[in-house]
């Protein structure tokens, strides 16, 4: 009995693709057989790294290089994008920063820089990518956000801010594509795994997940997956969803 629905029909878009969360999706999808766009900002060698991860997996990968702030940038993407694979299927908005300040000592610039990547990047490929996603026999549009979205946290008022604004603009999408099939979904990943994580004090990290029932921190195959099923066809009926992957950290 087969575990999933193969995906070697779908063409994959993910954003920040090079590394963490964003990477762990792109093998997952490259996995059940899809074509698999590795967007990037500046990680050249780690996108590479992706993409030859995503080969090994069963699936077929480009990296290419767009930021998402930039809308011509983006709509570059598009084109390249159109150019080797045609049309994309599924869209997952990953790429995001933090930029973490006391409001008191948050300047406009870090408000800015959180916002303009987190949720007005997710906007801004969505919009090059809408059209693709609408006439696609079961387009999926996945929008990744967090907990924090959900719970706010001291001196992340701006990625708060942002990955609280994906839940709206999921959520309308969601209205928007469904009289043509296809869904919008955002997942909320708790603390997870990642090299940013990794880096955290243990003292911090120890009192972190204490507030975690599963105590412990999530693997980012374990979000991957999340997304993976919202990507496929099994998931054809589930729309407008924030689904939280985070431990019960909000129970």
């Amino acid at each position: 009995r087969r575990r999933w629905e193969p995906m070697d029909d779908r063409t994959c878009l993910v954003t920040g693709a090079s590394r963490g969360i964003g990477r762990a999706i792109a093998e997952e999808l490259g996995s059940r057989g899809a074509r698999v766009v590795v967007n990037y900002r500046s990680a050249e060698r780690k996108a590479a790294e992706t993409v030859e991860a995503v080969e090994a997996a069963g699936g077929e990968a480009i990296p290419v290089q767009a930021d998402v702030t930039d809308a011509d940038a983006v709509d570059a993407m598009a084109e390249r994008v159109h150019g080797a694979f045609g049309p994309v299927d599924a869209l997952v908005n990953n790429a995001g920063i933090t930029r973490d300040r006391k409001l008191a000592d948050m300047d406009r610039s870090d408000w800015e820089a959180v916002i303009d990547v987190n949720l007005t990047g997710a906007f801004t490929t969505t919009k090059a990518f809408f059209a693709d996603l609408k006439a696609a026999e079961e387009g999926r549009l996945i929008n990744i956000s967090s907990v924090i979205g959900q719970q706010g946290n001291y001196g992340q008022s701006n990625y708060a801010a942002a990955k609280s604004g994906l839940f709206g603009f999921t959520r309308s999408l969601a209205k928007e594509f469904a009289p043509h099939g296809s869904t919008a979904n955002c997942v909320a990943p708790g603390y997870t795994r990642t090299e940013m994580v990794e880096a955290v004090r243990e003292d911090i990290k120890a009192r972190i997940r204490k507030d975690i029932p599963l105590d412990r921190f999530a693997e980012v195959e374990e979000v991957a997956a999340v997304v993976a099923f919202l990507a496929s066809e099994d998931a054809s009926y589930v729309t407008g969803e924030v689904i939280d992957v985070n431990g019960a950290m909000d129970l």
